[in-house]
């Protein structure tokens, strides 16, 4: 039996693993490689970095400093997790690992506007986190793309990085008071239309108007896989995991850590969350003794 089972290699899920492997305790990672950090192109707040780093790089250099610490990874989906007897049953690829606790770090799925998706994210073209980059995006001319009852504060959000903020609501709803809060801040409000990416830039074509932004934000929500069997979890209207002040969810020693939480979906918070659970994990597993006792 392993100490603990952490379900996801992005950020949180590699610092989880770090810290416990510095306590001595035994671990492993379940990665098949789809963090939404490998979606960045260059983040410039996460810190240590001053040139700023790509998520892709920052997921290798995590994954070599774990590696650094003999952390085992398994590149497999997890199928179910459910209580056993002692501790938990974690099935994946056909296998079976018993751990005495659990860290869910799958993170979210963000849903895209189209199949070209993750190449308008590589070129800058389309972005998701406005908290990560809208520095960047500093008086570009910015489009808010999603239903129009999402959109609204967000482009009401932008406003304090351009004067130019074109909100693009698909459905062509007035967004309601948020809606109309982003209008009397000055952002456009266009009608109904839909996302094309050409390669390079995203354009929005709507009815008898064609909008081109230099970037576009892109709220369409997103996905949750955690599969958990007939474990008590309390989740957000949006699906999030609620969790108490040392990340662990109502099934005691079943943690949730990084942006499957509710909360702020950023690296620094992730990492942090990380090296919460991780040493209360520490703290309530069996105590370990090296060299024997009262040994040299």
């Amino acid at each position: 039996m392993i100490d603990v089972a952490i379900v996801g290699g992005g950020p949180a899920g590699l610092t989880a693993a770090l810290y416990l492997r510095r306590f001595h305790r035994s671990c492993v990672v379940f990665d098949t490689g789809e963090s939404r950090a490998r979606w960045i192109p260059e983040s410039n707040n996460c810190p240590g970095f001053p040139g700023g780093v790509g998520g892709r790089e920052l997921l290798q250099r995590l994954r070599r400093q774990a590696g650094s610490v003999q952390v085992p990874f398994e590149p497999l989906r997890v199928d179910r997790i459910a209580a056993a007897d002692e501790g938990f049953d974690v099935d994946a690829g056909g296998r079976r690992w018993q751990a005495r606790m659990v860290m869910i770090a799958t993170g979210l799925r963000d849903r895209l506007p189209g199949p070209w998706g993750e190449e308008a994210l590589a070129c800058g073209a389309l972005r998701l986190c406005p908290i990560c980059d809208a520095f960047e995006a500093s008086d570009a001319h910015i489009g808010v793309y999603g239903h129009s009852r999402d959109i609204g504060s967000h482009a009401g959000f932008l406003r304090a990085f351009s004067r130019r903020v074109s909100a693009l609501p698909y459905d062509g709803g007035d967004g309601g008071e948020d809606g109309a809060a982003a209008r009397a801040a000055g952002v456009r409000w266009l009608g109904a239309g839909e996302l094309e990416f050409d390669g390079e830039r995203c354009r929005y074509r709507g009815d008898g108007e064609t909008l081109e932004p230099d970037t576009v934000y892109s709220f369409l929500g997103f996905t949750t896989s955690v599969p958990t069997d007939g474990l008590d979890l309390r989740r957000t209207d949006g699906g999030e995991i609620l969790v108490d002040r040392h990340q662990q969810t109502r099934t005691p020693e079943l943690y949730a850590i990084g942006d499957v939480v509710g909360g702020l979906n950023q690296i620094a918070v992730a990492v942090g969350q990380a090296a919460a659970a991780a040493t209360h994990a520490h703290g309530q597993l069996p105590e370990l003794a090296r060299g024997g006792a009262g040994g040299p």
